[in-house]
Order: structure tokens, then sequence, then C-alpha cells
């Protein structure tokens, strides 16, 4: 960090937190009684609406903090489509746009979101941010077309069709040097080897997948991709990593990361250990929902294999904490719905162990989760999501959590 830039980063921290505890401060003692509470060292300070219009369908978000100290949450935006009468809202939408809203306190968000990008060829899912140690953000992406489904069996096969006439475009990526404010790209990341998909221009199927990239301690960025590998196209993926050394602008095929005969790994999110392990952390499918962790120890050359981490739960995002703990947020689509927590020692080997933090329990169905987690200041975490009560559709929602140093609990009130 250059002089003087330590000291302007500082005072953005303590202002930033502030700011937080001037607006938190009236709600902490009506929010004590949440299970998050039930964890030593951790509490739930509030729950709060970041993005909600009952006309749209907001989902799959992910949260930035610039070094300007802005958070800056993107996500996917497409219309419910029962305003026009219909009876249901697919998770894939022509109208299905990236979208983003700031705040400069975590609580006060954009009344209207702007827009980070519109596909040209159908829409767009899961924006996926990263912000690099150079201010640059990055954000993933992936697409689909929507075309007349009597031309479908005339594409150069295979093709992933999620429905009849909605094929698959496959992963992108955009870039930002401004903080978010404009969006250069996209840059189409290579087709790797174990896809056996096309997309529905006939092109092998650019890499894609949802979940947090990493950008490790040499400057080399780390993405673990999905594949389709066997037929039908889209039933059983596997995970791979790809590596970017400039900045990701191109990306290299590094090793699989978990490949299984049945077993399905898709939505991931990578991590970086203070040790130097590459830590994948994986959704599956033919699992029971069983999350699954892969570990590479030679710098994502190669990775064991994957093992189970005796709790259900997906996709799931990793963060630092000021004390290297990690954070580690997951969706839970089981009943009671909603989203769930634990908190791992700074290598992540403790998974099995470590207990369980009920974010949310009042979810009123599995369409919700895909939480991403960012560290506000010394003890304050954001956790962005989307969720779905009885009175209110998918919406954006946070919840801000204070997390003390190992050992310590909160006075019980």
């Amino acid at each position: 960090m250059r002089p003087g830039c330590r000291t302007e980063h500082q005072a953005n921290m303590r202002q930033f937190a502030f700011s937080v505890w001037m607006l938190i401060l009236p709600t902490v003692v009506s929010a004590v009684d949440h299970n998050a509470d039930t964890v030593p060292g951790v509490r739930k300070v509030r729950d709060f609406i970041i993005y909600h219009d009952a006309r749209f369908h907001s989902a799959f978000p992910s949260v930035v903090r610039t070094r300007k100290g802005e958070l800056i949450v993107a996500f996917r935006r497409a219309p419910d489509r029962r305003i026009f009468g219909e009876q249901g809202t697919s998770h894939v939408d022509p109208n299905s746009y990236l979208v983003k809203v700031t705040s400069k306190d975590a609580l006060r968000w954009d009344e209207d979101p702007t827009l980070v990008y519109a596909h040209p060829f159908g829409g767009s899912q899961d924006p996926c941010l990263l912000q690099l140690r150079d201010g640059t953000l990055l954000c993933t992406s992936y697409g689909w077309a929507f075309v007349d489904g009597a031309v479908v069996d005339d594409m150069k096969p295979p093709v992933f069709e999620n429905r009849k006439g909605v094929v698959f475009l496959g992963g992108y990526v955009l870039r930002s040097r401004d903080g978010g404010e404009t969006w250069d790209g996209p840059v189409y990341p290579p087709h790797i080897g174990p896809e056996i998909n096309n997309n529905a221009l006939g092109d092998p199927l650019p890499a894609y997948n949802r979940g947090a990239l990493c950008e490790g301690r040499s400057g080399v960025l780390y993405w673990v991709v999905a594949a389709s590998d066997a037929g039908p196209p889209g039933r059983k993926t596997s995970t791979h990593l790809l590596m970017s050394h400039d900045k990701g602008r191109t990306w290299e095929y590094s090793a699989p990361v978990a490949v299984d005969d049945s077993a399905s790994f898709n939505e991931a999110s990578i991590y970086e250990t203070p040790k130097g392990d590459i830590v994948a952390f994986l959704r599956t499918a033919g699992l029971d929902d069983q999350a699954c962790i892969a570990r590479s120890t030679d710098g994502g050359t190669t990775f064991g294999p994957w093992e189970r981490m005796g709790f259900q739960g997906h996709p799931l995002q990793a963060v630092r904490l000021p004390d290297n703990r990690v954070l580690l947020v997951y969706g839970y689509r089981h009943k009671p719905y909603g989203i769930r927590a634990r908190i791992l020692n700074p290598e992540c080997s403790d998974y099995a162990s470590a207990p369980e933090i009920i974010i949310r329990d009042d979810g009123a169905s599995t369409d919700l989760g895909y939480p991403w987690a960012v560290v506000l200041d010394k003890k304050h975490v954001l956790v962005a999501y989307y969720f779905h009560t009885e009175s209110r559709r998918q919406h954006i929602a946070g919840t801000i959590l204070e997390i003390d140093s190992p050992g310590r609990a909160f006075p019980k009130k």
C-alpha cells in the first residue's frame, strides 16, 4: 500500500464503523433472541432489506466493499411473470439483467438499481463480484438464449436446453476500473475439455460457474468452473480450476477440482488460506445436498479427493475475518428454510466440528439463499442474500453479524 493510503483506509474504516453503529444501536437489544446468538462470540445485529420491488424477481447477489468504503451489491433482476398473469416465474428469463445497488453504511441503499450488463443474446444470471488488490472489479456471469424451439434440433449438438427453446450460452467476464460505474467486456473464457456442450451459436461452450473467485497472494486469479461432462447435457457436472496471470483478461485450464462417476459438483467458491492452500467449497447434486470441499496444497496444480463436510447447504462462500478465521455462509433449502453459516479456523480444516450459525430460518420456500459476505470493520460482517417470506416475494436482503475474537462470548441479556 502506498504511503498515505493506509491512513486514508484506516479513516474510512473508522468512519464506516461509526456510521454502522449510529444506525444499528437502537436495534441491538431487540435482535439478541436470534439463533445466531447461541454460538459464543457471534451476535446477529439485525436483518434488513437491501432491494425489493414487487414487480421483479431479484436473486443471486454478490457483494464487495471498494477501497473508498462503498458497498456494491450486484444481483440478477427479472420481471416477476405473475404481473402479466402468468402462473409463476422461472430462474431463467429473457429479461434477466445484471444490476447493482450501493451503500456507504450497509443499511441505506440505492432505491433504484443501475444496470451492470444486459446480454445482447439472452438473459444473464448470477453476477459474481471480485475486487482485485489494485481496485479493479471483475464480474463473472453466464447467459441463456431464448429461441424458437423448432430450431434447437438444428443446432450443433449437443446443447444444454433448460426448457423448450431456452439454450445455454455459457459464461463471460466483465471488468470495471472505476468502482463499478462503467464496465468493459464481455471477455469470454475458454472452452474446457471436459465440457461436452456447444452454445446456442454453435461454438464450444465458454467456461462458466456461479461462485466467488479468489486473487492469490502471488496475484494469480483462481476460478472454479463447472462442466457438463456426461449426457444428457446439463444433468451431471464436474468442477475444474481456471487460472489467470493477467488479472482476468485471459484464462487457462489448470486441474480437475471434483469429479465423480455419479455425483455432480457445480456452484463453487474458492479461497486461499494463510498457508497457501487453495480450498474449493462445492455445491453438489446426488449427495443429499451435502456440502463438499476439495483442497490443493500445490497452488492449484492438483486437488486431493473431494470430501463431504458433514452438513447440508448450498452454495457456499468464504470470507476471511480480521483474526484470520473464515466465515463460511450458505443457503439452507430444507425446513426451516433460511441462511446459515459456520466460522472455520484459518486453514478451513475444522468444518466438520465448527458450530452451525442459523442466520435466518423464516423463509417461505426453497426459492431463497445464495448468501455472500463481506467484512465491514473489525467486528462486523454484512451477509447479503435473496429471500422469500410469506409477505414479500423474492428480494435482496441483508444481515449484519457482530463477531468477537475467539474464546469470548457476548454477555447474555
